[in-house]
Parts: structure tokens; C-alpha cells; sequence
């Protein structure tokens, strides 16, 4: 069932203006700061395993997660780059963390020094295997990295200990994870290994999810407690075959889709694809944030209900963004339906890259879509991103997935190679893609070496018109499922020239968004533009764009380092009434006046302002 995979990350070397950017300051600032707040804050210390009580700095129920995603990025960036500083620190913490491995090879620092004798009786609040399985990605990321087993063979110990403990045989319990991961982790510890039965491990935890009698409401009636949450917030209401749209918490949710998606593949468990397909439909179509955020509501970090895409109290982690990526990559592995790389690609260039700094080491938690700040009730976090935070689940995810960013540019099989992303690029040192993209539309693809295999090429859903030549010479093309098909053999020196329109445009949410009625977001190929008040001299509710009038590309404001365009747009300034009434017959006058966008994905790097992605607009009549 599944058509394509990822590239090995450090197989790819990105070249562009956006990305590789991103990626070297992950290497040189984001995963060394994270490591340093992960020591400063007792996540490494607490692999000692010698905290006692009465201590400061006790562990916390989910820190080996936050390290072990740092671990995991420390090894993809010596795949990338090899640093033999990096190795000797990534080093020294894999054997802490092995050293903290019990005889029965039980690894969790906070249930073997806080909770020793609540080891797996709360998994609906607690997150042993959610902890489990960022262990296991980052011992396979560091065996990928450096060779070396310790890591991996620790962690194949750790999995044949869950295997004795949850399942349907004899003197196995029922359970899965109250914070879904472990799925997508036990699938790649079998690929590492080569033990298959971690990936049927993993599909247990997805076959058992929201069966009769249901886990985890007799683990509350062991526990003689009640559900904090609604069996719904943890996907756990009903089995995953028969999920029908996407809710609950927005990170597990994805989480577990993703590990769907993965376990449909390995199995060719065509129900449970289309359990993935249905909750991928409704996602994407009623209840995504146009930047690719996910979660509307803070309570509960939550998927909630169609259409309800709130723009100035949303959730949208990072996190989540992340995990729609996982997603999306995974339901294209599955289909080669180039429709998930549209929603991998917005999601990148928009809502995951929004959530870190240019300069690598300050985050968003959550991703507003309108940011007032003087009457902004939601927490200072959401005015300006900060360098840590007590749930440090988002700075960490982006130690270990900005590594990752080259391997979802291209994808290859048996049969192809897809160029998912036409970024600037080189692929194993078989293609080389020129141009300047995202910025403009001009794609160049220069075969290095020959290539007996189809090279795929994906045609994004914004591009309503594009061409394609090869050596020169026009090609008929035409897109099945987004996809172009080039067959091969290529040969060394062959030169494809794809060209994508890439024009402005102007976006409109179904009138059932009510927050969005009456309002527009400027756009450009996949990138998002949105004003901030430190371009434009009003507060931004008073701006009100004309569609009549032409948009034109211009240069960036000089404090935002980014070879990307920003975008002039004619428009309005409605003034505040002299009289100062609170409601009033009188309407506002309206003067003309330029408006200034910038990414979306850039905002904040100039201080605390005022932000919005949706701007109100003159009615197209």
C-alpha cells in the first residue's frame, strides 16, 4: 500500500532562501539552547536518577520527552552536518539515559524516582508510552547517526518490556496511551531493528483505542476517580475505524492519525485508510486554520466544531502543525495524491515555521491568526514568543523536526522520485533544483547523473496555470491527483523547467467562519501575508483593503532578515469619532492609505505589535 517514502535525511541538501536558513539555525542555535534549558531545568539530571523528595527540580510526568526530541535532533543534525563537538555532548546523554534503564528494562525517570508505585495505572493522565515513544525515535535517530546500538538496543529492551505487559493474550492488560506517539515510534524501532513485531505492538495500541469495555474508563474506576476530560479529548470515545472527523486535543489527535496512517500502510489495512481519509476530510475542510493550525479552543487543546476557526483566542500549537505535517506526509505516502503535499506545504511555509524566531531560539505555544495586544486577555505568550516554557513540548519539537525538513522535499520508490517541494535543492547528487521558490515560480531541474526511474513533480493546488519544458522543448502535461509524471531514463544533463504562476491572490473563508465574514487574506504561491501594526500606522482593525486596486510585490522592511517579498496594497483608514461615544449614528470617515504585508510566518521578529492574517475588505460588487 504504500507508494512512496521518505529520503534519508542528509540525503537531501537544501540550497533556498527560507528553509536551509531555518535548518542551519536550528544546528547552531535552537538545539544548542534546548539542550541548555533541558540542563538548566533538571531534564538531564534527572536521568541520575537520585532525586529525592524534598529536592527542587522534581521530574516531571513528561520531561524524558522534551530531552529525547532534543537527543533526536542532535542526531539528525550530525546526519546533516557531522559535528564531533555535538557527537561528544549527544554522547554523554545517550549513556545517562541508557545508564537510567531499570533490569527489566522500565525506563522512565519520573515512575521510578517520584511514582514508583503508579507505574502504568494512570496511562489516561500520565504519558509513560507518549514518553516511551519519543525515547525510541531519537535511540533509532542516534543509531541512523552514529551507528552505534546502545541506544537502540535499550530501547528494543524497553519495548519487549510493554509487549509483557498490554495486549489481549494471558497475563497481558488491556491499555494504550492516554498522549498518542508511541505508534509512529514502535513502527520505526521495527524498521531500525528489523524486529516486525514492534510494529505489531504498534497496531495493537491503535486496534485497542476506544474498544468496549473502554480502557481507560476502568482504569478511572480502578483509580476511584473520575475522567478530567471527555473520552473524545483523547480519541478514545469510539474505535478509530470508525472515526468519522477529527477532535479532541489537536497534538494527540494528529499523533494518532499519523500513526494510522503508518500502521494502514504496513498492514494494507484499507478500513483503517479510509478512517484517515474521513478525519483528513473533515479536518481540512472545516476545522483547519487556513495557516495549517490546528485547535481552536485553548480549553482542552482542542479540535472543536466545524467551521468554529476563532483568529484572536485559537489554540494552533506548533506541535500540532508539526504532527498535521506527519500527516499529510504519510497519507501521500499512502495515495500519491498530491492534495496532502498542498496541506504539508502550507502548513511549513506558514503555521510551523510562525512558531519560532529567525534567529532560532525564541517560540509561539500557541499561533494566533490576530494579535491586539491592548486588549489581548489570552497570556503574554501569545505577544511575543518566548525562549522556554514549563510544557516545553513545542521549542523541543522544533530541535528534532527542523532536521527533518529535506526528506519531505523529496520522496522516492522503486518506481519514482517526487519532488515535493520544489525548494532549492540536491538530491543524493542525482538532481539539482535551481530557482528562487517560495519567492518566485521559476523551477530549474538539472539531472546530475542519469536516472532510470519516472521523476514526479507535484503541481501546487494555489497554481492555476503552469508549464513545463524539457531540454527546451514544451512537454503536454497534465496533472493526476496534483501530480506531473516525467518518465525516465533522465539523462545526466537533462534540464527540466517547470514554471509556476504565481500570482496574488486574494482568499475568502466560507461564509459559515463567521469571524472571517467580510474579511480576506492576502496570499502568494504558498505563503501568507499578514499586516503588522509596525508597518502601518493604524491599529489594524481600522485598515480596510481595496480588491479593486492592483497589489504589487515590493521589497521586505529591512529589519526582517528574508529574501521573501512583502506585498503593497491599496486601501483605507477609518478615524476614531472626535466626540468619543462609545456607539454612535455617525459612521467613521475613511481616508486612503497604503497597506503593507509581510509573511505571516515572520511576524513578531521586530518586537511586541500588532498583528492580523484576515483583513476586512471592500465587498466585491
Amino acid at each position: 500500500m504504500r507508494l512512496s517514502a521518505n529520503t534519508p535525511i542528509g540525503d537531501v541538501v537544501l540550497c533556498d532562501a527560507v528553509l536551509a536558513p531555518r535548518m542551519k539555525q536550528c544546528f547552531s542555535v535552537t538545539i544548542p539552547s534546548a539542550l541548555e534549558k533541558c540542563r538548566e531545568t533538571g531534564r538531564i539530571d534527572a536521568f541520575k536518577l537520585d532525586w529525592k523528595p524534598g529536592m527542587p527540580r522534581q521530574p516531571h510526568f513528561f520531561w524524558d520527552s522534551d530531552l529525547a526530541k532534543v537527543v533526536e535532533g542532535m542526531a539528525y543534525a550530525m546526519l546533516e552536518a557531522p559535528n564531533p563537538e555535538l557527537e561528544k555532548k549527544l554522547t554523554e546523554v545517550v549513556d545517562l539515559i541508557v545508564s537510567a534503564q531499570g533490569p527489566d528494562g522500565y525506563l522512565n525517570t519520573y515512575f521510578t524516582v517520584v511514582e514508583p508505585e503508579n507505574r502504568w495505572k494512570s496511562l489516561y493522565v500520565y504519558h509513560e508510552l507518549y514518553c516511551a515513544g519519543h525515547l525510541m525515535e531519537a535511540a533509532v535517530a542516534h543509531y541512523q547517526a552514529t551507528g552505534k546500538r546502545n541506544f537502540l538496543d535499550c530501547m528494543c529492551r524497553y519495548a519487549d518490556y510493554i509487549g509483557t505487559v498490554f495486549g489481549r493474550g494471558e497475563n497481558l492488560r488491556r491499555g494504550c496511551p492516554g498522549h498518542e506517539e508511541i505508534e509512529l515510534a514502535l513502527c520505526r524501532l521495527a524498521d531500525a531493528s528489523g524486529n516486525p513485531k514492534y510494529a505489531q505492538l504498534a497496531k495493537y495500541f491503535i486496534d485497542e483505542r476506544g474498544t468496549e469495555p473502554n480502557v481507560f474508563v476502568e482504569e478511572a474506576k480502578r483509580n476511584h476517580k473520575d475522567l478530567a476530560w471527555p473520552l473524545i479529548n483523547h480519541q478514545a470515545d469510539r474505535p478509530v475505524r470508525m472515526l468519522t472527523e477529527a477532535a479532541g486535543h489537536a497534538v494527540r489527535a494528529l499523533y494518532l492519525y499519523s500513526g494510522m496512517a503508518e500502521v494502514a500502510m504496513r498492514f494494507e489495512d484499507a478500513e483503517l485508510l479510509a478512517a484517515c481519509r474521513r478525519v483528513y476530510d473533515n479536518l481540512t475542510e472545516r476545522r483547519m486554520f487556513i495557516t495549517g493550525g490546528v485547535g481552536s479552543n485553548p480549553h482542552g487543546e482542542e479540535i472543536t466544531k466545524d467551521y468554529h476557526l476563532p483568529n484572536d483566542y485559537n489554540y494552533a500549537e506548533s506541535c500540532a502543525s508539526i504532527a498535521l505535517a506527519f500527516f499529510s506526509d504519510r497519507m501521500f505516502q499512502a495515495t500519491g495524491d498530491g492534495r496532502y503535499l498542498d496541506t504539508l506545504e502550507n502548513a511549513l511555509f506558514n503555521g510551523i515555521l510562525a512558531g519560532i524566531d529567525l534567529k532560532g531560539d525564541r517560540y509561539f505555544y500557541a499561533n494566533l491568526l490576530e494579535s491586539h495586544p491592548a486588549v489581548l486577555l489570552t497570556g503574554p505568550m501569545q505577544l511575543e514568543r518566548q525562549e522556554w516554557f514549563g510544557c516545553s513540548c513545542c521549542p523541543t519539537s522544533f530541535a528534532r523536526f527542523l532536521p527533518q525538513i529535506g526528506h519531505y522535499v523529496w520522496e522516492e520508490s522503486a518506481e519514482a522520485v517526487s519532488l515535493c517541494i520544489p525548494s532549492p535543492s540536491v538530491w543524493k547528487g542525482r538532481f539539482e533544483v535551481s530557482g528562487d521558490y517560495p519567492a518566485g515560480g521559476s523551477v530549474k531541474i538539472t539531472a546530475l547523473s542519469s536516472c532510470e526511474r519516472t521523476l514526479k513533480l507535484r503541481i501546487p493546488n494555489w497554481c492555476g496555470k503552469f508549464s513545463l519544458r524539457r531540454n527546451g522543448e514544451a512537454c503536454v502535461a497534465v496533472p493526476e491527483k496534483g501530480i506531473v509524471s516525467v518518465p525516465g531514463p533522465i539523462a545526466a544533463g537533462e534540464v527540466l523547467e517547470l514554471e509556476l504562476d504565481m500570482p496574488i491572490r486574494l482568499l475568502y473563508a466560507d461564509l459559515h467562519v463567521t469571524n472571517d465574514a467580510g474579511k480576506v487574506v492576502v496570499a502568494r504561491g504558498p505563503v501568507l501575508y499578514a499586516l503588522e501594526s509596525v508597518d502601518n500606522n493604524a491599529p489594524l482593525s481600522r485598515l480596510i483593503l481595496d480588491p479593486r486596486k492592483p497589489l504589487e510585490i515590493v521589497k521586505m522592511p529591512e529589519a526582517i532578515a528574508s529574501d521573501l517579498p512583502a506585498i503593497r496594497a491599496t486601501g483605507y483608514q477609518e478615524e476614531v469619532r472626535a466626540d468619543g461615544v462609545l456607539y454612535s449614528e455617525k459612521a467613521p470617515a475613511a481616508l486612503p492609505t497604503e497597506l503593507l504585508f509581510v509573511p505571516y510566518a515572520l511576524w513578531g521578529n521586530r518586537g511586541v505589535s500588532e498583528m492580523t492574517l484576515f483583513v476586512r475588505t471592500l465587498p466585491r460588487i
